[in-house]
Formats: structure tokens, sequence, C-alpha cells
């Protein structure tokens, strides 16, 4: 069968020609319409129904969500289109032009994780005339900032697939946990006086080492209450990030801030936490007299999916390795919640993610088309068969 898309390089140099950065500071923050209309495009010309959407709070971040075959259910392949902010001077190459060099693919997001774009493409164009199962492709935006493009996703679509397979960088390996991520700010408003009488003013500096000491009752707390030994930190962690307070030894502290992040087990919800923590600043706060407030800054859910899934060991099976966990978190949990079995795998390296000079290994291309030929024939194409 003659291929109507552009080879495997072509389609991936287009797609790391196209600027897309997602970033919380508005000066580096870049719009994904021009790769989602090039992806859409090519959906086209294999023939997938395709429907964008803009992404609701965002200016110009747009989701895409292409289908092709007969009924429901089936497999969904998904990807990201955005990346991080990049260091030009620190590259030494072209980071939007893929060049290849010494068996590897250089490019900013070609590693994360724009390459998984094509791959599936031409997978899904080889198999779609035989479908009794339909495979959907989807990209999202804003994974790398606040992944509201995922939980756009959840709000305005229902009934995808069956089974997700998101193409994060795992060296090829299943993924079938990571812990979730909280970061939160704690802003401590009291009132400013002359320190040599301490009565003249509310210090809003000592009211935060009282919050911080509670803080670490909670992790405390947390952590022998929620423990799983397939993690490398088999705990969940909070961690102090950063702390601003004050403008002047002689005076009585004002107003104190304090951001931090808690990295969530498996079973612990990211509500539920925010309670836990609302609960410690209101005995604080009567105290010391002060304001208090908690200000959500970024969330996301921990992820699980059983090993016993038929997922799980189809990808065990396909790849010759066992499941694992990770610590970075994905959109997983965000299908997972659309009650989808969902594994992460991908052809990059996350220790190439986020770095100057990005690359992809040439010798991950041909494993991680194997495996989508695999995943589709057997959860698509032969699904009547093994039905039998």
């Amino acid at each position: 069968m003659t291929s109507k898309l552009p080879a495997l390089k072509d389609m991936l140099d287009e797609l790391v020609r196209c600027p897309s950065v997602s970033s919380t500071q508005p000066a580096l923050d870049q719009s994904n319409r021009t790769i989602i209309e090039l992806l859409a495009n090519w959906c086209e010309l294999v023939g997938m129904d395709v429907e964008i959407s803009q992404v609701e709070g965002l200016k110009d971040k747009w989701n895409l969500v292409a289908r092709t075959g007969p009924g429901n259910g089936g497999l969904v392949l998904s990807g990201h289109t955005d990346t991080v902010p990049y260091d030009e001077g620190a590259w030494q190459t072209d980071p939007f032009r893929l060049t290849e060099v010494d068996g590897c693919w250089y490019g900013l997001g070609v590693c994360d994780m724009k390459s998984f774009f094509p791959l599936a493409l031409l997978a899904i164009e080889e198999a779609a005339p035989f479908l009794d199962k339909p495979i959907t492709l989807v990209a999202t935006a804003n994974e790398e900032s606040g992944m509201e493009g995922a939980s756009h996703l959840v709000k305005t679509t229902s009934g995808l697939g069956d089974f997700v397979l998101i193409g994060e960088p795992t060296g090829l390996a299943p993924i079938h946990q990571h812990k979730g991520i909280l970061m939160e700010e704690i802003l401590v408003e009291g009132l400013s006086g002359h320190s040599s009488n301490p009565a003249l003013g509310k210090n809003a500096l000592e009211a935060m080492t009282d919050i911080i000491l509670e803080l670490r009752g909670l992790r405390q707390q947390w952590q022998q209450l929620y423990q799983n030994p397939g993690f490398e930190v088999p705990v969940p962690t909070l961690n102090l990030g950063c702390i601003h307070g004050g403008d002047n030894p002689n005076r009585i502290c004002k107003s104190c801030r304090l951001q931090f992040d808690v990295r969530l087990m498996p079973g612990m919800e990211v509500e539920f936490i925010r309670q836990s923590i609302s609960g410690i600043l209101q005995p604080v706060s009567r105290r010391y007299g002060v304001d208090i407030q908690l200000n959500p800054i970024f969330g996301v859910e921990s992820f699980h999916e059983p090993k016993a899934s038929e997922l799980v060991n189809l990808c065990e099976s396909y790849t010759g390795r066992k499941a694992s966990s990770v610590a970075f978190a994905t959109e997983a949990a965000y299908f997972k919640s659309m009650g989808a079995q969902t594994v992460v795998l991908g052809p990059g390296d996350i220790d190439q993610a986020h770095q100057p000079n990005e690359y992809l290994k040439l010798d991950r291309i041909q494993p991680m088309q194997q495996l989508l030929r695999k995943l589709i024939r057997k959860l698509c194409v032969d699904t009547a068969e093994a039905a039998r």
C-alpha cells in the first residue's frame, strides 16, 4: 500500500519546525494552533474524522480528536503538542530543525513527545482498511504548564475508547502508575509595627513558622498512611520550595508567602489533600489574629492502572518488560477518569526531556512501530477472533 502521508522523518521535521511552547510566563507562552492544523491535515489524508476544539479559558490553545474505524471503544493513541521553553544558547543544533547526528534525531520536542504523532499516524494508516474497532488519535494543549487541554477533553468528551496509550518518553517501558502533583501557595497577612514592641503588630512570619511545623506534621501522617513499594520513593513527599516575607529587620513582618509541592501517591486525592491543608490553617489564623489564604497553583491526580489489566499485560508481552512506576506526571489520570484502561509508553527517554540538545535514538523507532502494530491488531483488528 502506498502511503498518503509524508515520510516519518519529514513529518517529524515539520512538527519540530512548529514552535509550540507552553509556559506559565505569558512572554514565553505560544499557541499550538499551527501544529494542530498540521496534524489535522495528515489525519484527513488517511480518512480520519477530525474535530478541533479550543481549550476553554485559554486564548489560543487547541485540542484535536481524530477517529477512524467502525463501532465504539477501541484504542486511543494520545500525546501533547506543546514543549517546554528552551535555552537557545545551550543548543548545539537548531532546536526548530530536525537534525540527525550519530544515530539520533535532535530537536525541541522530538523526545517529549512530537515523535509519537507520526509513528501513530503511520500505524493508523496501515491498519485503517482492516479495522473492526475504532482508533482515535488525541493531541492536547498545555500539558507542560497546566494540563488544561486534558482537563478540557474530559469535560467535553465521553467514550473516547476502551484503551489508551500515551506516548510520553518512557524508554519503551510500560508505565502503569505515577505520582500526582499538588503545588500550593500560602499567603499570611498580618500587621506591621515597630519591632521594639511586638504588641503593635501581628507577625506574619511567626504565624508561617507554625504553619510550616503543621505541614511537616501532615507530611509525617501521610507517609504513615500511604506507602507503595512500587516507587523509588515509596511515600508521598512535601517540599517547602520557597518563602518570602518582611522587608526590614526592625519591622514586624506584615506579609509572608510560602510555596510548596506535594507528590501524591495513588489513592491520595487532590481535593482531600487541599482540605487537610486548609484544616491546619484555621487554628493558626485564630492564634495570631492574621488572615491566611491557601491558593492553588497546579494540581494533577496520581495515576494507577492495575497490573492485571489487559492493556498492561499486552504491553508487557509486546515489549518484554515488566510494568513499572515513574515519578513524573502525565495526562494518564484524566483518561483513567473516563473509564479507559491506560498505559504510558513511548520511544523517548525522560532523561532527555526538558534538556538542551533533546534527542531521540533512532533505534527506538522500529520497536515502537512494532508495538503500535501489535496493539492495533489485537485491540482493533482481530477483536472478533479474540472474542471467540
